[in-house]
């Protein structure tokens, strides 16, 4: 009898639908796993994807976010601070750090829940699709109106991030509407910035515009306009898309387990402890890709300098080794026995991650007071197919009570 050898294709529909039984058998079977169709390598235990992401100078981000721009094998044309190394990253996240203070942070639970209210008014209240009548609108609300974005267009970038993001099975680039579409995204973060150099407002835009930094060697200037772009284009999509699906695999998950819905609804100081398990269980991001800068001797496998290595935090975070039953979904857990991987780790944790959380916890206990009881309908639901994002596009439910 022979096993079929184990096969990662993140860009088919068995990712898209549940990657987590082929992730099990990569970090029994090849812990650092090699794409032949592909040409990329990938990581899956949690020692060694919690290893990469500090070591920005083996794995380093500056060729690109994704396997179409890391196998290019040149720097990524526009300097987001995702796609930096050290020391231009560290320049440019001590600017953005302090729009995430928590301070600021605590600052904005007012303006989160008047937007939640407003689409959880919205709904049928007997039933309604969690993720295209909720989930979907709120969090790009709230980080466009951060940056500046007037009301009118904030949902139009939800709709540009989300064309940007799809990817069809077997598609690797950007489709031509994906493109269009950020290229519109980025034009109209460029004209906001015109104007706001103009005439400043209280937002991150006019803020980034005043900002001054140090550059590689040692000028001290303002921001150009393709920075402050790249900075807005990126933390609009981040802050849009995390939220929407950690809300939309809430919704999954209290349904498969209503036992600990309940639990959370008699106890809603459990609720930060929920959203970290929902975290680890189906981060909404699954994976970041990294290009190696030296050969890389690994588990008895060279991983040569200047390959795609795909970091698997999803995979990482249901890793045996790490976790006590990794693939139960429990809120209860002990989770000081591993990092939580699912908002990254190292120089690139997510700088959003402090709002998700506030944005998250918000949601998760208005919908404990909306639907103490609920039932999904499982034939109508959907996933997303996307670029390094999973996660759900349709979770409908009935009210129960």
């Amino acid at each position: 009898m022979t096993t079929s050898q184990v096969v990662f294709d993140p860009f088919s529909a068995d990712f898209f639908n549940g990657p987590y039984e082929t992730y099990r058998r990569m970090r029994e079977e090849a812990p650092v796993y090699y794409s032949a169709e592909y040409d990329f390598y990938a990581l899956t235990r949690h020692t060694d994807v919690a290893a990469a992401f500090r070591d920005f100078e083996t794995y380093s981000s500056a060729y690109g976010v994704d396997l179409a721009m890391v196998r290019t094998g040149e720097k990524a044309p526009a300097k987001m601070i995702i796609s930096l190394d050290p020391p231009e990253h560290r320049q440019m996240r001590s600017l953005v750090n302090k729009v995430f203070t928590p301070r600021a942070i605590g600052a904005l639970r007012d303006m989160v829940s008047e937007q939640i209210d407003r689409y959880l008014a919205g709904v049928d209240p007997q039933g309604f699709d969690v993720v295209s009548d909720f989930s979907a609108f709120f969090p790009v609300e709230v980080i466009t109106a951060m940056l500046g974005v007037p009301p009118e267009a904030r949902q139009q970038v939800r709709l540009w991030i989300d064309e940007s993001l799809h990817r069809d099975v077997g598609q690797i680039e950007m489709s031509e509407s994906g493109i269009e579409a950020m290229a519109q995204s980025w034009l109209m973060y460029y004209d906001l910035i015109t104007q706001r150099r103009a005439e400043p407002r209280d937002d991150m835009i006019s803020g980034l515009i005043a900002a001054e930094v140090e550059r590689e060697d040692g000028e001290i200037s303002r921001l150009r306009g393709s920075e402050i772009a790249g900075f807005a284009t990126l933390l609009g999509g981040a802050g849009a898309e995390t939220v929407t699906k950690l809300v939309g695999a809430a919704a999954v998950m209290f349904a498969r387990h209503p036992e600990q819905w309940r639990i959370l609804a008699a106890d809603r100081s459990k609720i930060p402890a929920a959203i970290e398990e929902l975290l680890r269980y189906e981060a909404p991001a699954q994976y970041n890709v990294r290009r190696s800068q030296r050969d890389i001797h690994l588990h008895g496998t060279t991983i040569p300098a200047g390959k795609p290595v795909f970091l698997v935090g999803g995979s990482a975070n249901r890793d045996p080794e790490a976790w006590t039953d990794p693939d139960v979904f429990d809120i209860d857990r002990n989770r000081t026995e591993a990092q939580n991987l699912g908002f990254g780790y190292g120089i690139h944790s997510c700088l959003g991650a402090a709002l998700a959380r506030l944005e998250c916890g918000i949601a998760l206990d208005k919908l404990l007071d909306f639907m103490p009881a609920y039932e999904v309908d499982w034939d109508r639901c959907e996933r997303v197919s996307m670029q390094n994002v999973v996660g759900w596009s349709h979770v409908p439910v009935r009210v129960l009570r």
